[in-house]
């Protein structure tokens, strides 16, 4: 899942060219639970290859990224030995992902 799919894009009026962009992104906070994986990262670690391993899609490394706080939000290489959390229940962040953007 694209993370901008169901995200409007808009068209800046205020401009000449008639700039599009997209519309503000809400993510959800992501509590936590009992089922996480935590795992310690490695060389060669990024958060999209390793969404691509749990998540099977690599579009949703923003997940690892929100429940990871400590992590640099500018990003997609955590520090090599981090602690990384996983959350387990990505249907429910993806719902409220998609319920924030409706």
């Amino acid at each position: 899942m694209n993370r901008y799919s169901r995200i409007p894009v808009l068209k800046n009026k205020e401009v000449n060219n008639g700039s599009r962009y997209y519309k503000g992104v809400k993510y959800p906070e992501i509590p936590l639970s009992p089922n996480d994986i935590y795992i310690i990262t490695n060389e060669g670690d990024s958060l999209d290859v390793l969404s691509q391993q749990f998540y099977n899609d690599k579009s949703l490394w923003w997940v690892l990224s929100i429940a990871n706080v400590s992590l640099s939000q500018n990003s997609l290489y955590p520090p090599i030995g981090s602690q990384l959390r996983v959350p387990s229940n990505i249907q429910g962040i993806l719902n409220a992902y998609r319920s924030l953007n409706s």
